[in-house]
């Protein structure tokens, strides 16, 4: 093996590890641990929720059919496709095509960003409906004729957990999109190999993390009875 091979091969090895195959693992198994104590969160979340659905579900039923149901499929398509992109950026790092991993990065940055454009959106017409607990609860005209039937304060559970859920999933998303600028900008620098690409691996199973967990939120939020 020549000097400009080995140091390809050990380019990113951290002092602390003997070799990149201990790392690679080390990271693995960080993400993991990490990915656990995330779904516990938000199992816990979930679990609130499915609770509080069951005892209320007609005014869980009446808040579901005041979200827009097209902003929140779009949203489940884009996410679906910044999956696909994400791994796409993932396969570009093994093979060493520095290229293609910044482009697949920035379209996975680019279909986040829609994300949360439209997810913007949607927070500013719960405000325009005045159906945000706390801040600014007021329905009126056909959104309190929907809510009614279930009582607005039961109502009002719903919103919360509606804005808590998706909240805390958008902030999941932002802390992504960040990760995304920082692998960009090394892969940029020519950073990562075929022996070195752990942080776009690691990356991109939170990232796949965050898709799944709107998989679940989507359907237990916006799919709630018939619509009418």
């Amino acid at each position: 093996m020549t000097d400009a091979e080995a140091h390809a091969q050990n380019a990113g090895l951290a002092h602390q590890f003997e070799d990149l195959e201990q790392q690679q693992e080390t990271d693995a198994l960080g993400i993991w641990v990490f990915l656990v104590t995330e779904i516990m969160f938000f199992g816990g979340l979930f679990a609130s929720y499915a609770i509080y659905r069951w005892l209320y579900f007609a005014a869980f039923q009446g808040g579901s059919h005041i979200l827009d149901i097209r902003l929140g499929a779009a949203n489940t398509i884009v996410l679906l496709a910044s999956s696909l992109t994400m791994a796409l950026s993932v396969r570009s790092a093994q093979a060493g095509n520095r290229r293609a991993l910044a482009l697949f990065l920035v379209a996975t940055m680019i279909l986040g960003g829609i994300f949360l454009g439209v997810k913007a959106v949607e927070y500013n017409q719960k405000f325009v409906e005045h159906v945000v607990p706390s801040l600014d609860w007021a329905p009126e005209g056909q959104t309190l004729a929907r809510l009614a039937p279930g009582g607005l304060e039961h109502a009002q559970i719903y919103f919360f957990f509606y804005f808590a859920m998706t909240g805390l999933h958008a902030l999941h998303m932002i802390i992504g999109e960040g990760l995304l600028l920082w692998l960009v900008v090394r892969a940029r620098k020519g950073n990562f190999n075929p022996h070195y690409f752990a942080p776009v691996e690691v990356v991109g199973l939170y990232w796949h993390f965050v898709d799944i967990v709107w998989i679940f939120l989507f359907p237990l939020l916006y799919l709630i009875g018939g619509r009418y």
